[in-house]
């Protein structure tokens, strides 16, 4: 892979949390937008580390229990999900966040420090794939943890409103994860703030009309539409490492207390480059619910059914699908 060059890519429009605050806040927009220092003002900043979220009890008292995801999920066969203490877990991370950190080296990742640094807004760039074979992208990643339905204290920790203005109904999903990471390709339905709170990752974000090079997958998965290409095993795919290279990308370095709008419809992928703590806030306007949410709802519908795609799926063994939507 050290002779592919892949997609072109561009840096995704930047602003600081101080200059959107000036250009009088967040507007609806089509395109991805980073926000660097948005976390930084709320009390998740402070209070969720790992170190921190390893305290964390149930009601009685006992410990806390969730469900890993096993592997990449959104290309190739999904893995049965682990059932795992999440304490010890949050632990280790926090020790191996440590040492990378002491460790850290300029020529890590997609887009190495020197070189990103370096790019300024509108300029073309490629990626460095090789980055992908240096390590195994399929590890054991606390995906979607829906915490705040079993701590719903927890919600303030996040001033969300204060990107988003208005009524949306929305949910929200914690991502922890070591580094080396990968969310696989995929659009979701609805848009998206991601924050990030500890560590750093690569987002690669594709505009709707990349779409024709994508190879749309028939895999279901709740409220996203998944690609068949798999960033980390590209050398495997000739035809669609061809097809994947005529798109034009975003790139995105999402750094502690960034917060970033990924909008509906947008490709995109993810790799970890420290351990990380995410949280991602999905949000559907009224009309929204009304027009695209019962269609989602009818297809997750059938699919509990045995009738839509049963048995090609990211939800294996049916793990549940998001619960009932709560208003913002």
């Amino acid at each position: 892979m050290t002779d592919y060059q892949g997609p072109a890519f561009q840096l995704v429009e930047t602003v600081t949390a101080e200059e959107l605050a000036r250009q009088g806040g967040f507007r609806p927009r089509t395109r991805p937008l980073l926000v660097k220092g948005a976390v930084k003002a709320w009390p998740a900043w402070d209070k969720w580390t790992f170190a921190k979220l390893a305290e964390l009890k149930r009601a009685d008292g006992s410990e806390v229990i969730s469900s890993f995801q096993n592997g990449l999920v959104e290309q190739g066969v999904t893995k049965q999900p682990l059932d795992l203490p999440v304490s010890p877990y949050l632990r280790e991370l926090d020790e191996l966040a440590r040492k990378i950190r002491s460790e850290w080296d300029e020529n890590t990742g997609l887009c190495p420090d020197r070189i990103w640094k370096s790019l300024k807004p509108g300029e073309r760039f490629h990626l460095n794939w090789a980055h992908l074979q240096s390590f195994t992208p399929n590890r054991i990643y606390l995906a979607q943890w829906d915490i705040l339905s079993e701590f719903p204290e927890m919600k303030k920790d996040f001033a969300i409103k204060t990107l988003w203005p208005g009524w949306r109904m929305t949910w929200q999903y914690v991502f922890i994860g070591p580094s080396n990471t990968v969310t696989g390709l995929h659009y979701d339905f609805p848009d998206n703030w991601f924050t990030q709170i500890t560590g750093v990752k690569e987002f690669l974000l594709f505009p709707p009309e990349n779409s024709p090079h994508m190879h749309r997958s028939k895999k279901f998965d709740w409220g996203a539409t998944l690609s068949d290409i798999n960033i980390s095993k590209l050398a495997e795919q000739p035809q669609m490492r061809e097809d994947f290279a005529k798109t034009n990308g975003l790139y995105a370095r999402v750094e502690a207390g960034d917060a970033l709008f990924v909008p509906k419809q947008t490709w995109h992928c993810v790799v970890a480059l420290e351990p990380s703590v995410s949280l991602a806030v999905f949000g559907l306007t009224l009309p929204e619910v009304l027009l695209g949410g019962g269609k989602a709802e009818l297809k997750a519908l059938l699919h509990r059914l045995h009738l839509y795609r049963w048995g090609n799926c990211t939800c294996h063994k049916m793990t549940a699908a998001p619960k009932a939507l709560t208003a913002n």
